[in-house]
């Protein structure tokens, strides 16, 4: 008895901890492997286990534990470093400081959904 107790009791731990794992995507704008590198760098965090910059779609792909991180402060962690999400703007003054081909306002497919 004790130990389908214990079993039991291991089981429910595994199970509260893998309901903190939150696996999402969302658009981030950029242009280029510059991009890339600094977006999936900017997430390179306490509580982010994968993020993944598709440049061809702008879909950023975030494996994070919700426990440790939110998906607002992951917003807010790109848009730092100069790139738009679909939830949050980067400051301007960060924006214009960005190398010239990672500059994604000015260009046709940038447009924000």
């Amino acid at each position: 008895m004790k130990l389908i107790i214990a079993i039991l009791s291991i089981f429910l731990i595994w199970i509260q901890g893998m309901q903190t794992i939150v696996k999402t995507e969302f658009k981030v704008y950029g242009n280029c492997t510059e991009c890339k590198e600094r977006i999936e760098q900017a997430c390179d965090v306490k509580g982010i286990q994968v993020a993944n910059w598709n440049i061809d779609t702008k879909q950023l792909f975030v494996k994070f534990d919700s426990d440790k991180i939110s998906l607002d402060s992951i917003h807010a962690l790109i848009a730092a470093v100069g790139h738009d999400t679909n939830k949050r703007k980067a400051v301007d003054s960060i924006y214009i400081k960005l190398p010239d081909c990672c500059l994604y306002r000015d260009h046709d497919n940038t447009h924000h959904d």
